[in-house]
């Protein structure tokens, strides 16, 4: 595994590096927003570091540290990648286009924040760099679907592990929504950046864009869940309560995950009701699997509870290792998305979204999501993996296990806050909150000190971790480590497992195609038949 290790780590530095840079730039915009003065803030500042922040940890941080897990279960699942090589491809071309993008950020050339919605423009190297990441993160796809492919042939008797079929899923999953990205890049915005056309269409990229922007969810969403049925329960000290259930998941966020992006776009005209409608029940859909998650994961974790002695009827959640780092870090990224999801059904409610679009309660919700199911869950990852992958003592441990309960309080000091001043009427993405002293403005100025003070605690927490992370693979002691070891399932059918229905990732991929079609063909094509305007590019920082 040696060649893996290698592979899986230099994915895991890029990761930790832009985690870190996202976590500085994100203190500053906590404390901007609190209307507090510092000697550099300014509007242009602001907006670089709200798109620094974005990108780094949202598209960087995720992306390269879910192909280093693809790695690493790949290996573990075959005993070898089947295209080396190409894995290695994949982390020079995505490398490179990292180190664009987050120059023409930088240099205060692309400030035009995460989503990077036309008419706002940015220089070529930001488009050019992002694309260059998604071409990388194919090239990791092939491998993951290759692995699968093997692992399937080789095992012809038995479906491939639980973890195998989660990551494909994902893998699958994520070369079909990119497809959306891709053709806006290539197509529109890489050409007007480079002056090629002088206007482009702006609805027409916010559809492409959120062809793919709520399926990248998911792709950050599945791999803590896999980490979550496969070695959670295991460190917990007990055994998955359900491994068909499982399967099915992973299956069902495959189908549904792509047709929901009309829904980010309820207030936007040009696209017919009838069509937003259909995307809202497909999102309301997409909430079953993640129901069944948290079925499955809290029967097993009462398991690992009950067998490590808890008594009466919540006696089992002390049992539980709580100073067990990543088991901490899931457990507590857990409770923060399950307030996560309660906001994202209101978010896809017509109605309600009426009243929260483009408000703080979105950047409140976001990071009850990503910011906690999926990078607290990586976060906890790391502190399992980097040991096992490279051979060194996880240092700095009483950090490690003080980090994931700090990153939960910072988070709700954060995230609660933005969600109560977004119901007000705060909106989201602005360098100043007092409205040159409006009297709404006066009724949230209390609860954005406390977001501030959230900012910093989780500013603190990441600090944490990314010193944990660089003495371990700087400093770490060169010492024997266990093995990376899966859950077993609480018992298996009689007759064994077998692969069946939920196994055939090919079928359900082209069930998820039929629907992608039916959810944006005849919106895209009633879109061309429009009389269609095009704006030039603005810069305003």
């Amino acid at each position: 595994m040696a060649r893996t290790e290698r592979l899986a780590l230099a994915n895991i530095w890029v990761a930790v590096l832009a985690f870190g840079v996202a976590a500085a730039m994100a203190v500053m915009q906590a404390i901007s927003r609190a209307n507090l003065e510092l000697p550099f803030r300014s509007s242009r500042m602001y907006y670089m570091s709200v798109t620094a922040h974005g990108v780094l940890m949202a598209l960087v941080f995720t992306t390269f540290f879910i192909m280093a897990l693809g790695y690493v279960t790949a290996d573990k699942e075959n005993g070898k990648l089947q295209l080396p090589r190409v894995g290695w491809a994949a982390f020079g071309l995505a490398t490179t286009g990292v180190v664009l993008a987050a120059w023409a950020i930088l240099t205060f050339k692309a400030s035009v924040l995460y989503t990077f919605y036309p008419p706002l423009q940015a220089h070529p190297a930001f488009y050019i760099g992002l694309t260059l990441v998604v071409v990388g993160s194919w090239l990791w796809v092939l491998e993951m679907v290759l692995s699968w492919r093997a692992a399937r042939k080789a095992r012809a008797d038995r479906p491939v592990s639980l973890a195998m079929h989660g990551t494909a899923a994902n893998a699958i999953l994520w070369a079909f929504c990119t497809l959306g990205v891709a053709a806006e890049m290539l197509f529109l915005l890489i050409p007007w950046s480079l002056g090629l056309v002088k206007t482009v269409d702006p609805l027409l990229a916010r559809m492409l864009f959120w062809f793919f922007g709520h399926p990248l969810v998911y792709f950050w969403v599945l791999p803590a869940y896999v980490l979550w049925y496969t070695l959670l329960p295991k460190e917990a000290g007990g055994r998955l309560f359900s491994e068909p259930l499982g399967r099915m998941v992973f299956v069902l966020f495959l189908i549904f995950s792509t047709p929901v992006g009309f829904h980010h776009q309820f207030q936007d005209p040009g696209i017919s009701a009838n069509w937003k409608l259909l995307h809202t029940f497909f999102t309301m859909i997409i909430s079953f699997p993640s129901l069944v998650t948290a079925f499955t994961i809290c029967a097993s974790l009462e398991v690992a509870g009950r067998l490590r002695g808890g008594q009466s009827l919540f006696g089992w959640i002390r049992r539980l290792p709580w100073g067990n780092p990543f088991v901490a870090a899931s457990l507590l990224a857990m409770l923060l998305f399950l307030v996560g999801g309660f906001g994202g059904a209101i978010n896809a409610a017509y109605m309600l979204n009426s009243v929260v679009h483009n408000t703080a309660w979105i950047h409140g919700h976001f990071h009850l999501t990503v910011g906690s199911a999926v990078a607290l869950t990586f976060m906890g990852a790391a502190y399992y993996f980097v040991p096992r992958l490279s051979g060194r003592r996880l240092e700095l441990v009483p950090l490690a296990k003080i980090q994931p309960y700090l990153w939960f309080l910072g988070m709700l000091l954060f995230a609660l806050p933005n969600h109560f001043t977004g119901l007000m009427g705060m909106p989201r993405r602005i360098f100043t909150t007092d409205y040159a002293g409006a009297a709404q403005a006066h009724a949230w100025e209390a609860i954005t000190g406390l977001t501030a003070l959230g900012g910093i605690v989780l500013f603190v927490s990441a600090a944490l971790f990314v010193q944990v992370m660089l003495v371990t693979l700087l400093m770490g002691q060169k010492e024997p480590q266990p093995p990376i070891a899966w859950a077993e399932p609480l018992g298996e059918p009689a007759g064994g497992y077998r692969a069946g229905l939920w196994d055939r990732l090919g079928l359900w991929f082209v069930v998820a195609v039929v629907l992608v079609l039916i959810a944006y063909g005849y919106p895209l094509w009633d879109h061309f038949q429009m009389e269609r305007f095009g704006s030039p590019g603005f810069k305003p920082f």
